[in-house]
């Protein structure tokens, strides 16, 4: 089962820093503005991501409204991810609470 996070528990666990963030939402929306740090992931991409990256490396997914994310957060778990979490209300939750957004590409 996939953990749903509120935005204020996600806020804690990205600022620990030890988190991939994944945005599934479109290019443009990506651009426009996403969690800091966030790395926008396609359909294209899931592949070579899941062959890339440790199985016990902690990710955070989300999307617009929390729906689609977590779709993507239960494959990830499926392909045995070990630590999979799903933001509620997605990215349109996130910034109704005023968590910080960036249009920076990921450091």
């Amino acid at each position: 089962m996939i953990k749903q996070l509120s935005p204020e528990e996600a806020e804690q666990i990205v600022s620990s820093g030890d988190l991939v963030i994944i945005d599934v939402r479109d290019d443009e929306s990506f651009k426009r503005g996403h969690i800091k740090n966030a790395r926008q992931l396609s359909v294209a991409d899931m592949k070579s991501f899941c062959q890339d990256t440790p199985k016990n490396q902690p990710i955070l997914v989300y999307c617009y409204h929390g729906i689609s994310s977590q779709a993507v957060a239960q494959y990830l778990q499926d392909q045995g991810f070990f630590t999979v979490y799903s933001l509620i209300g997605g990215f349109e939750k996130w910034q109704t609470h005023h968590h910080p957004a960036s249009d920076q590409p990921p450091e």
